[in-house]
């Protein structure tokens, strides 16, 4: 089992880990203004926060390229942010408003912006895998030297459809990321209770010939070593990695869910472990100047406040929309 060492991988450009730094407080403000948004019932449908989790977006999109590919769960806000989406895009989408970028047709749980390689959220636990198995291999044919990573939840670990994916991404020999963001509960029950290995899916990954991989996931700059290292081998054509990243949402599993089934002794000790305050004080003891993190915080302010505001501008969908992106009419002729 490879465990890694903060305190070996912090070294790395200043720039690299000032946009980590960005790219988490983006996330956090843009997920905060959802939750108040959600309070005030302008998001349409339900909402699943990652807040918390940021480190695992953050250190990942750092390791990325542009032209790599991005498959994650219905907990996908920060995912698509990060990837590149329009935030005043992605703003307008939970809005449920013409502008998003679904068009006001997908909401929180469909998230897609294949321009920028965010290629959808799922709201079925599981059903992206071998998706992302597809897509891996589709790169791999056409030679593009693209990279496929995939985020689920640790209760995913339990789903069939995780271990055929992982099984044929190894028998392929796949450039695929397999991510499990560890939050140590599936919706309201604690993996741990259902699982009958201490490390969901690190501990399943030498059944498929893989090292099992597990990362404090509220350290970025720790996610950013395995994240690179994985992306490394897969586009070197050294096949797949099954990563786990520790981490802990900070809120419910929905906006209806004021997650009180955790005991507030554990709440309180992942709180303490909060990745922003720990990553801010970690690069100002490294020799940021307090001033540049600063700064870092007003614009990412302001873009929240100007997406918000044009989100809310906004117009409705228009119903010809309905019709559009259909396999079928929605008739009886098809069958024909």
């Amino acid at each position: 089992m490879a465990q890694t060492d903060p305190a070996a991988t912090v070294a790395d450009d200043a720039a690299t880990r000032v946009d980590i730094y960005r790219n988490m407080m983006r996330a956090r403000l843009f997920e905060t203004r959802v939750q108040n948004l959600f309070v005030e019932g302008l998001v349409k449908g339900t909402s699943h926060l990652a807040l918390g989790q940021e480190a695992v977006a953050a250190g990942f999109a750092a390791a990325m390229q542009p032209s790599d590919l991005v498959y994650c769960t219905y907990r996908g806000h920060v995912h698509t942010l990060l990837r590149g989406a329009p935030m005043t895009g992605l703003m307008a989408e939970l809005l449920g408003r013409g502008t998003g970028i679904c068009g006001g047709k997908g909401g929180s749980m469909h998230l897609t912006d294949a321009a920028h390689g965010a290629m959808g959220s799922y709201a079925i636990v599981g059903a992206h895998l071998p998706i992302a198995a597809g897509a891996a291999w589709a790169a791999q044919e056409r030679g593009t030297g693209q990279v496929v990573t995939c985020f689920f939840g640790d209760g995913t670990t339990n789903i069939g459809a995780f271990h055929e994916a992982l099984n044929l991404a190894v028998v392929w020999n796949l450039p695929l990321l397999f991510v499990c963001e560890n939050n140590l509960y599936m919706e309201y029950t604690p993996i741990g209770s259902v699982t009958a290995v201490a490390n969901p899916a690190a501990d399943r990954a030498a059944a498929y010939g893989l090292e099992g991989i597990v990362v404090d996931g509220n350290d970025p700059d720790a996610v950013l070593a395995v994240a690179r290292a994985g992306v490394e081998r897969a586009r070197t054509g050294r096949g797949p990695s099954l990563i786990e990243a520790k981490t802990y949402r900070h809120s419910g599993h929905s906006r209806a869910d004021p997650g009180a089934y955790r005991p507030a002794d554990e709440v309180a000790s992942w709180l303490a472990r909060d990745p922003l305050p720990m990553y801010r004080h970690r690069l100002v003891t490294g020799g940021v100047p307090e001033e540049e993190l600063a700064a870092v915080d007003r614009r990412a302010e302001d873009e929240v406040d100007r997406a918000t505001q044009e989100a809310k501008a906004a117009p409705e969908p228009d119903a010809s929309l309905l019709e559009t992106q259909l396999w079928a009419d929605g008739g009886s002729s098809w069958r024909n």
